[in-house]
């Protein structure tokens, strides 16, 4: 057991903190204000590697495990959420089910584009009414001679409109069969695949998320990931993976926010004193150190499983769970230690209060994350 990182890690998150300083601090607001997902700031972390972090070298990535995955995306998260959300996305949905899952063929084809972000990876699951219910998907692929034909049309996906490839998941069997679901690669141009409507969000507004929607969208069966069938199974092993991605970017919003609260705690003077000499601050700071401690130590203890290549699953989504329910926690509580000024957008706390909420309905709300834990220890 050790809990330290290693001179390479803690380099590999000087990189990120570094990059993220340099190239989005500057552009924080303005990209939340406007909503601007700015593709320019992703290729430039293609260049630093931070776009193919677990993809062996040979593709063009990183090859680097969770450990380094998680410190990427918390230095990251702790300057900007929403560009550590789209890193993220882009890393462990798109470009990770293409790499665990793909032929070799598949992978020479679009796993160097992706790690070097020269295309943006999408992954469509969600759809308009079946959010948690995955397994009730209406978007169908029905098979023509070599083709697929699809129709249907996906929501609340992460680089919906920017995206240059999508992992899409359409039904092939009978709806809420487990093994009747696939999943193919796509890129944008294809006839019949477009994009929709671009939400107007909370939070995490740097971010893009819109619609995915196919009419009578013809895909060839090479574009097929796995065997018809394994999609959806395919699906939940990517998740689990990618709780571990909103975990590291929760664990970043919280130690963004706590970072800013303890600064202006020892700035801040009301009677003569620092407001962090007041036991109602001093305690909440207190709580915020304890919890952000226990999020890391569970999402690391989740890397080592996945690293290993052991089954992770529950201690996947107690981390996720805890490290999102904690980023929410955090992010009140440094708004209230500051005060009035923590709800104005002069201070970072108001922005990591609205990104924090995603966290908890991402990739598997609270309630779905509690029901694979229980599910698991009740066996």
């Amino acid at each position: 057991m050790n809990f330290n990182y290693s001179e390479e890690q803690l380099l590999i998150a000087a990189s990120a903190k570094d990059f993220s300083e340099q190239y989005i601090r500057p552009n924080i607001m303005e990209w939340d204000e406007a909503q601007i997902f700015p593709v320019e700031v992703f290729k430039k972390a293609g260049e630093m590697g931070f776009m193919g972090v677990f993809v062996d070298e040979k593709y063009g990535g990183s090859g680097f495990g969770y450990h380094e995955y998680i410190a990427i995306i918390e230095e990251i998260s702790k300057v900007d959420p929403s560009i550590g959300l789209s890193v993220a996305a882009h890393n462990s949905l798109c470009t990770g089910h293409i790499y665990y899952f793909g032929n070799e063929a598949q992978k020479q084809k679009w796993l160097p584009k992706l790690t070097s972000a020269e295309w943006i990876g999408a992954w469509g699951l969600t759809e308009h009414n079946t959010g948690s219910d995955a397994g009730g998907m209406n978007t169908t692929a029905v098979k023509d001679g070599d083709y697929y034909v699809l129709n249907g049309a996906k929501n609340f996906i992460t680089h919906g409109k920017s995206g240059d490839v999508a992992v899409v998941i359409a039904r092939t069997g009978d709806k809420g069969d487990s093994r009747g679901m696939s999943a193919f690669v796509i890129e944008k141009g294809t006839p019949g695949f477009t994009s929709g409507k671009k939400e107007d969000k909370l939070g995490m507004r740097a971010s893009e998320t819109a619609e995915l929607v196919f009419d009578n969208c013809r895909i060839h069966k090479d574009n097929m990931l796995g065997e018809e069938g394994e999609g959806f199974i395919q699906s939940l092993k990517v998740l689990d993976g990618g709780r571990i991605s909103i975990g590291a970017l929760s664990l970043g919003i919280s130690k963004g926010a706590y970072e800013a609260s303890l600064k202006y705690s020892k700035e801040r003077h009301q009677f003569g004193k620092p407001i962090s000499s007041f036991q109602g601050i001093s305690f909440k700071l207190a709580d915020m150190a304890t919890e952000i401690e226990a999020s890391e130590l569970l999402l690391h203890k989740a890397a080592s499983k996945k690293n290993a290549g052991e089954r992770m699953t529950t201690i996947g989504a107690m981390s996720k769970m805890y490290a999102s329910e904690v980023c929410v926690k955090v992010a009140n509580d440094a708004v209230q230690i500051h005060g009035g000024y923590g709800y104005t957008k002069e201070f970072p706390v108001e922005k990591f209060y609205r990104d924090s909420k995603l966290c908890t309905i991402g990739e598997g709300t609270t309630e779905i994350q509690k029901l694979v834990i229980a599910r698991n220890i009740l066996k």
